[in-house]
C-alpha cells in the first residue's frame, strides 16, 4: 500500500481564529492523509521545524492577519534552507486576489480563499504530491 500523505496543517503569526484551519484539516483527514496540526500563533521558524521533524509532504497555511505576504515566503525560504525542496506549499484564509501571483513567485503553490470547496484543496493535493 502506498504510503499516505502527510499534511502539516498551520497557523503562522499572530492569528487567534482556527475554525478555517480545523475545517481544512478534518477534510483532509477524512480523505485519507495524515494530518497534523500545528496550533495557533506558530512562527515560521515552528512551521519549517515541525515540517521536517514530522516528515511532511504539504505544509498548508492558514492566514486571517495580512501578514501573508511576509510569512508565507518566510516559510518556504526555510523549508528549503532544510533541504526540503519537494514539500509542497498551499495556503489559505483572507487573502486579496492581488497578493497571490506574488506568493505564487515566493514558491506557495496555491492559495486558497474563503469559500472554496475543501474538495479542491483535496483534489489540488492528490494531484500535485507526487
Amino acid at each position: 500500500m502506498a504510503e499516505k500523505i502527510r499534511v502539516l496543517v498551520a497557523k503562522p503569526g499572530l492569528d487567534g481564529h482556527d475554525r478555517g484551519a480545523k475545517v481544512v484539516a478534518r477534510a483532509l483527514r477524512d480523505a485519507g492523509f495524515e494530518v497534523v496540526y500545528t496550533g495557533l500563533r506558530q512562527t515560521p521558524e515552528e512551521i519549517a521545524e515541525a515540517a521536517l521533524q514530522e516528515d511532511v509532504n504539504v505544509v498548508a497555511m492558514s492566514i486571517l492577519s495580512g501578514a501573508h505576504p511576509h510569512l508565507f515566503p518566510k516559510v518556504v525560504n526555510l523549508l528549503r534552507e532544510k533541504g526540503m525542496d519537494d514539500v509542497l506549499v498551499i495556503g489559505g484564509g483572507v487573502i486579496p486576489e492581488g497578493d497571490i501571483p506574488a506568493l505564487k513567485d515566493a514558491g506557495v503553490a496555491a492559495v486558497f480563499t474563503p469559500g472554496t470547496p475543501t474538495g479542491e484543496v483535496v483534489d489540488f493535493i492528490k494531484e500535485h504530491v507526487a
